[in-house]
């Protein structure tokens, strides 16, 4: 699941921490609620197969990936996919049609327009417009033939936002969705200065910590230490008539809105979160300490001045401690992710009971929010990507790690 990172630029070095905001709660008025079934309707994962590419066995070198850091359709049923190293970011887009022949190549590493030095994310309009987004450089804005149009920014003082979860509006406008701890917010990248503000602002599960205005490090830090677990995160997906729908909570409610950001509908069903017991608080914890041991920070150009790689040490001390003393929700929430498919389907990715592997059950409600059926608990994964026609992309690995993309088509119930 991904998560939202803000980050901290210090003398050149790119730090990632969480910095909260005080938001208020969602708006709720006049909206209609729908009581969904509570009993699972099973549905068959036997999806035709349109065609595949990548593997260590790759017969053309345009289909040799390293690793697919972005993915996307556009209006015509090609595919957009971002590869590079996993260190290093993105360093090509590789376009394939909707038969998953080869199109085009664009976009490298470098340092003149147009080029990345570390993309990780990769997010494609409808009429084939692009965007990669680059930790150290904003966002690059492409044409539907993959010339660079122009790069955008959005900075201000020694604070960078790196945005993940970016979506694409569904409304022809060259706007994007982005989640910012508990607020949606919605992009505009038509020029060099990136505009916009909140779409729609989330339920707040805690009190968040607030900093002023203008903060040193040692208050930034501060905030550092502050780790919970089983916190209901904000999931979303754009609508194809403007709107998001999102969950916000443990519940299992997804909120759809209109263009505006005012809630107009709530979809429920009466599943209940699992309560988090000491077992699972224990994994958590053991969990977070492993990713905490294994975090990685890059620094182009040489080695950090030794101020600078101690205030890295210090600020890796602070999130160590904080997972160390977590504090942890009463609930796992229901819902671990919210996807929209490219005709208005939601797809609703229910969450596994903690420290177990495989991919939850994953509900289909209708365009209209009507319960279509339930894909059974470890028989499908997410899609990475939704496109026209019922056309779904997965990523995958081989057994060499080598990454494989299998498109398929979905029956027109579940699109």
């Amino acid at each position: 699941m991904l998560r939202n990172l803000r980050i901290l630029a210090i003398g050149g070095m790119w730090i990632t921490g969480g910095l909260a905001t005080a938001l208020g709660p969602t708006d709720l008025r006049a909206q209609d609620i729908v009581n969904l079934p509570a009993e699972d309707l099973p549905l068959s994962t036997d999806f035709e197969p349109v065609y595949r590419i990548g593997s260590a066995q790759a017969q053309a070198e345009w289909e040799e990936f390293f690793a697919i850091q972005g993915i996307g359709f556009d209006s015509a049923g090609n595919l957009y996919l971002l590869d590079g190293a996993d260190t290093d970011g993105g360093r090509r887009v590789v376009v394939v049609d909707a038969l998953g022949r080869h199109v085009r190549d664009f976009g490298r590493v470098g340092d003149g327009p147009g080029e990345f030095q570390m993309a990780t994310q990769l997010m494609v309009w409808a009429d084939g417009r692009s965007l990669v987004s680059d930790r150290l450089r904003g966002y690059h804005v492409f044409g539907p033939d993959g010339q660079f149009e122009h790069t955008a920014q959005e900075s201000g003082g020694f604070m960078v936002m790196a945005r993940t979860g970016l979506r694409p509006e569904r409304t022809g406008s060259r706007t994007a969705l982005v989640r910012d701890e508990r607020s949606i917010l919605r992009m505009d990248l038509t020029s060099a200065e990136i505009r916009g503000g909140v779409l729609v602002e989330g339920w707040v599960a805690r009190e968040p910590t607030e900093l002023p205005p203008v903060f040193s490090f040692e208050q930034a830090l501060e905030t550092v230490g502050e780790e919970w677990g089983f916190e209901p995160e904000v999931l979303f997906d754009a609508m194809p008539a403007g709107g998001v729908a999102f969950s916000d909570s443990s519940a299992y409610a997804i909120k759809l809105t209109d263009a505006s950001g005012a809630v107009s509908r709530i979809l429920r069903r009466p599943i209940r979160p699992l309560p988090v017991t000491e077992r699972m608080q224990r994994a958590e914890r053991e969990r977070r300490l492993e990713e905490e041991s294994n975090r990685q920070f890059t620094q182009r150009g040489g080695d950090p001045p030794p101020e600078v790689r101690a205030m890295i040490d210090r600020y890796m001390e602070a999130q160590r401690a904080g997972v160390e003393n977590m504090q942890f929700h009463a609930e796992v929430p229901v819902i671990a992710a919210v996807r929209v498919t490219w005709d208005g389907s939601l797809w609703v990715e229910r969450s596994t009971e903690p420290a177990t592997s495989g991919p939850g059950a994953i509900d289909v409600l209708g365009p209209d929010g009507r319960y279509v059926g339930t894909f059974p608990e470890g028989r499908l994964e997410m899609p990475d990507a939704f496109g026209p026609d019922g056309l779904a992309a997965f990523v995958d690995t081989d057994e060499f790690d080598v990454p494989v993309i299998a498109v398929r088509r979905l029956p027109q119930r579940v699109r």
